[in-house]
């Protein structure tokens, strides 16, 4: 199997990482909502997974692959373990809150939400998710800098993010479910200032 990976991502780098990032992607949604969640086959919201694939191979794929062979070809210091700094600081202070931001903005969009909708979106989960991902990816992507080969490097982001994706499909889900209980409580409010 690694044998046959290996010559399909050596033929088709961006094509593998990119169809392997969306099938891990929705994994990690079936995992947030029959893990997590407890949802059930029956109320298993399969237009949330496929929005959370669509998102992995369209985005999170390229994007990813691009991000690694940039920060290797362009992020350099004057010894390996400087680079290695260096690379996992731009990792975490740039790329990895940018990313959030676009995984929090690009969901709202494929959840036909509105600017200020998703506005509230990010306001509700951004936050947290930034703080979770400096509890878990330092230290992820010290050993990945380090230790594996470029065309690797996404592979290794994927597998971890089993449960990093998990994570941020329900952190998505509670945000979404925070700015509607958020709205209905101010149209109550208002409601009653009417009455």
């Amino acid at each position: 199997m690694f044998a046959w990976y290996n010559r399909a991502l050596t033929r088709r780098p961006l094509l593998v990482q990119c169809i392997t990032t969306a099938f891990l992607f929705g994994t990690g949604d079936v995992l947030a909502q029959q893990a997590i969640e407890k949802k059930g086959i029956e109320n298993h919201e399969w237009s949330r997974t496929m929005r959370m694939s669509g998102f992995g191979g369209v985005v999170a794929g390229p994007v990813l692959s691009t991000w690694y062979r940039f920060a290797e070809l362009n992020i350099k210091g004057s010894t390996p373990l400087t680079a290695l700094v260096k690379k996992v600081a731009a990792d975490q202070l740039l790329f990895a809150p940018s990313f959030i931001g676009v995984f929090f903005s690009a969901q709202g969009l494929l959840e036909g939400k509105s600017a200020a909708e998703i506005q509230d979106k990010l306001k509700n989960g951004y936050t947290s998710a930034v703080i979770a991902n400096y509890k878990l990816w330092p230290a992820v992507q010290l050993a990945n800098f380090y230790f594996v080969p470029l065309n690797y490097r996404i592979i290794v982001t994927n597998v971890v993010s089993l449960g990093w994706n998990a994570y941020l499909s329900l952190v998505n889900q509670r945000a979404s479910s925070e700015g509607k209980l958020i709205e209905q409580a101010v149209s109550s409010e208002e409601l009653k200032h009417a009455v």
